[in-house]
């Protein structure tokens, strides 16, 4: 009776600790659940620096349009009507190169904000707090730079077609919001895994204004094409991610009607670039980019 009376025993309390397990699904509904919490939080930080320093905005946003007012004034006569047999002002070859650079320009500082947090001791504050997922410190801050970017791009079109007289059809607004897109979410992980990596703010601003920025912008299409250029460029510039980014924009604005992912954008002599090609190779470093920056902050901080 007494090891009948034990294996009944033992039973019910197994019963009853199963009935204590939470159920697996509503552990990773809560989970998503928290992530968007916590990104949503940081977020509202994010944005209240913002409101509070206006100006880096508005800065942000003069810059290009600075670009497009100076430059399109400077080469206004610039034989660009060769380039690929297209009679147009240098003010419509310039604009797809601009808005790229603004994408870019405004991307690679994305890690400032959490190297400034490294640096005065608020990282290891958030990092203390009931934080679920480390990710959310990647996803606010790509969401913050991506939002914010994309207003300036929609500036600097509504000033394009200003300058230029001339409407932008849905298409090409789609186009150019979605490649900007692309390239934002990977110069923005970039940016971001250099934050983690580099010792200071000194040592950030100095590797992206520096060695990054100007040159990433003059080894591209975004001032010149390719024809204009000796050989040796063209082939540091065929390597520049920013360069396919540049031309789909820009033969989407020229070929509205009757663009195709068959369309060539890059024409050399050793090799020949399609659109589907240059989307595959930036959609592939995006991925790599988000890659990394997930490995890095699980091996700092996990």
């Amino acid at each position: 009776m007494n090891k009948n009376s034990n294996q009944k025993i033992n039973k019910k309390s197994l019963q009853a600790s199963k009935l204590l397990i939470p159920n697996t699904t509503i552990i990773r509904y809560m989970e998503k659940f928290t992530i968007h919490k916590e990104t949503q939080t940081i977020l509202k930080r994010l944005y209240l620096q913002t409101y509070r320093r206006p100006s880096s905005m508005m800065i942000s946003i003069i810059q290009p349009l600075l670009w497009l007012l100076l430059f399109g004034a400077l080469f206004e006569n610039a034989p660009i009507y060769l380039f690929e047999g297209y009679n147009i002002q240098y003010r419509e070859f310039l604009n797809p190169g601009i808005i790229i650079f603004t994408a870019f320009n405004g991307s690679i500082n994305a890690g400032l904000t959490i190297m400034f947090d490294r640096e005065f001791g608020f990282l290891n504050r958030i990092l203390i707090s009931p934080l679920i997922n480390k990710s959310s410190l990647i996803y606010s801050s790509i969401i913050y730079t991506l939002i914010i970017t994309i207003i300036e791009i929609i500036i600097i079109l509504l000033f394009s077609m200003y300058q230029t007289d001339s409407m932008i059809k849905p298409f090409q607004w789609i186009s150019t919001i979605i490649i900007s897109t692309i390239i934002i979410i990977k110069i923005s992980n970039i940016s971001i895994y250099n934050a983690f990596i580099l010792p200071g703010h000194i040592e950030f601003i100095a590797l992206t204004t520096l060695f990054i920025n100007l040159p990433t912008l003059f080894a591209s299409t975004a001032l010149a094409p390719l024809s204009f250029m000796p050989y040796w460029l063209q082939i540091i510039t065929c390597l520049n991610p920013l360069t396919y980014a540049i031309e789909i924009i820009r033969y989407s604005n020229l070929n509205a009607n009757i663009l195709s992912l068959n369309t060539t954008i890059i024409n050399t002599l050793w090799f020949q670039v399609q659109i589907k090609e240059g989307l595959i190779i930036l959609i592939f470093l995006s991925i790599i980019s988000f890659l990394l920056t997930q490995k890095i902050i699980k091996y700092k901080y996990d």
